[in-house]
């Protein structure tokens, strides 16, 4: 049973859109990570393109939510938290973003060596922003599962880093990677886990705000 009312039910309806919206956007970056790396350069500039127009609709929707909470959703003390929460799950299409214009800017030379790699680190982004995703929708039902969300999130960055560890160290052991590829992609890693890391900063909201509420 939720266990909030009117405008705070109004809130939580606004949260599951903006998630659904970064999901998306996660989503449209893996397809764009696909189509690059089978060298298909012109489909993933139009991809990228579409990675910037989910963000900016998860930029307006982060707003709003802001927008209804300074208008009386949730008492004073709790409104900080759920301003905290949007903008962290923000930052995770912000990350996508950001790996997406630096491979598109820079255009690397597609590494042979690591291409299932780049694809599971993108996955396991993926999944972290997910389990991060049931994490928050417990938080209006049962924060008991909040929190264990929380925690799987948690776990699942971890495989997160892992996986860009791998990925990171197989590039620079190759020989075929021209060092210019191996700076490039080092970058464009990091910004990959940097989604799955973001995800992770937004778990710590959540289990900060499940703590607080289960008291």
């Amino acid at each position: 049973m939720p266990i909030f009312g009117g405008k705070e039910n109004s809130v939580f309806n606004a949260i599951d859109r903006h998630m659904e919206v970064v999901k998306a956007t996660l989503e449209k970056f893996r397809e764009m990570m696909v189509v690059y790396l089978d060298k298909d350069f012109e489909k993933a500039r139009e991809l990228e393109m579409q990675v910037d127009r989910l963000e900016s609709e998860a930029d307006t929707l982060r707003r709003e939510i802001e927008t209804m909470l300074y208008e009386g959703a949730f008492l004073p003390a709790s409104r900080g938290d759920y301003v905290r929460l949007s903008e962290e799950i923000d930052q995770v299409a912000d990350a996508a973003e950001s790996a997406a214009h630096t491979l598109i800017l820079a255009r690397p030379k597609v590494p042979i060596e690591i291409k299932d790699e780049i694809i599971m680190l993108v996955d396991a982004a993926l999944e972290t922003y997910k389990t991060l995703m049931e994490g928050v929708k417990n938080l209006n039902v049962d924060v008991n599962k909040a929190l264990e969300y929380a925690k799987k999130t948690e776990d699942a960055e971890e495989r997160a880093d892992e996986l860009e560890y791998d990925a990171k160290r197989k590039a620079f052991e190759s020989e075929t990677i021209s060092t210019y590829a191996k700076l490039i992609w080092n970058q464009i890693l990091t910004k990959i886990g940097d989604i799955a890391d973001r995800a992770e900063d937004a778990s710590d909201q959540v289990m900060l705000m499940a703590i607080k509420r289960r008291g």
